[in-house]
């Protein structure tokens, strides 16, 4: 059979990869799939994950009763992250972070992970007593999987002019037991766990002082921004003990997010500003609107019995749900003026990609 040119180019590309001092795309391969094979030890992982890394594509089998969540995030660099700002190590566990956040928001648990990097030739160059760039990021994402037990189950590897990752995760429900956004009603508590805010705050102070944030890792301190902890144990529990009636997590700031809550379920809101829990240095604007929280966002009824903390992390009331009425705002902020109680629309001021 004659080659086609386009797999003889790729072929061609591939062999003159092997003789840069760069890690070819094979040897990277060969890498990550070593890594990953580590993982993929449990019966459970094993249960649903029947072919990972090696063939055209993955084989999964999810238990009978079960429904597959899936969900894809893309990661550009100068878009979500920035190589002079954020270890490679953050860059991987954020990739993998905002996967699993979404998998939490549908009470979801992590069946495997499917990654795709864009990288320029550079970031695969390993020099005299350095890692290179794409190891060091795959440390960051792996620690996260392993943490969660979630295998690499396959991927794809391109050059890019930029570096990109994007993520595709599965999950596994019990049919019929998703959490949604739909199915917030009037009277509705409203509840956030862990705090807001923090990202925001730490991704301002990453902006003035990028060299003090250089060698972070996971281990070092609170970092809601470059090591943010999805939910994924709260909402299992959530769902579990049947009590969330809607939930979402919070990706792109309070503002926004709830708002979406709102219009799935045909609802409105009401928000307590002085019940808001406010992460390290953040203000309020920043818990309202700063987003990359990947705290989760839910309403119960008020018949609901909710434990303080969830998994160790803290669940705080913020607000009720308000029947939608015309001439009403969606979303209303209590807060004081002039030592006065005031209730002031909460247009949403999150994150919007393409907004002007």
């Amino acid at each position: 059979m004659v080659q086609s040119r386009k797999t003889a180019l790729k072929e061609n590309w591939k062999r003159k990869s092997l003789k840069q001092p760069a890690l070819g795309e094979l040897a990277l391969l060969q890498e990550i799939r070593a890594r990953a094979a580590g993982m993929a030890t449990s019966a459970t992982v094993k249960s649903r994950v029947q072919l990972g890394i090696g063939d055209d594509c993955a084989l999964l089998r999810p238990r009978k009763g079960e429904e597959l969540a899936v969900t894809t995030d893309l990661s550009i660099e100068g878009r979500h992250f920035r190589l002079d700002w954020h270890p490679p190590e953050s860059v991987g566990h954020r990739t993998l972070a905002r996967g699993l956040s979404d998998l939490a928001a549908m009470g979801a648990k992590p069946v495997a992970a499917f990654l795709s990097l864009g990288l320029p030739r550079n970031l695969t160059v390993s020099t005299a007593g350095t890692r290179s760039w794409v190891e060091r990021f795959l440390d960051g994402l792996l620690a996260l999987a392993a943490e969660h037990h979630v295998p690499l189950a396959g991927g794809d590897l391109a050059e890019s002019p930029i570096a990109i990752a994007d993520i595709v995760l599965t999950g596994a429900v019990p049919k019929g037991e998703a959490l949604l956004r739909c199915g917030a009603k009037p009277g509705d508590r409203i509840y956030v766990t862990g705090s807001l805010g923090g990202a925001a705050a730490e991704l301002a102070a990453l902006q003035t002082s990028p060299e003090d944030f250089a060698n972070a890792t996971e281990s070092s301190a609170i970092r809601p921004h470059l090591f943010p902890r999805p939910r994924v144990a709260q909402a299992v529990w959530l769902r579990k003990h049947g009590l969330a009636s809607a939930a979402m997590d919070l990706s792109d700031g309070l503002s926004t997010d709830l708002a979406h809550i709102c219009e799935e379920s045909s609802v409105a809101a009401e928000i307590d500003a002085a019940a808001l829990p406010l992460g390290p240095g953040a203000t309020l604007a920043m818990a309202l609107h700063g987003g990359e929280d990947y705290e989760l966002l839910f309403t119960a009824p008020q018949s609901a019995k909710l434990p303080p903390k969830i998994a160790g992390v803290k669940v705080t009331a913020i607000g009720r749900i308000l029947p939608a009425r015309t001439g009403r705002p969606r979303v209303v902020l209590l807060t004081e003026k002039n030592s006065k109680p005031v209730s002031v629309p909460l247009e949403p001021h999150g994150w919007e990609h393409f907004r002007i």
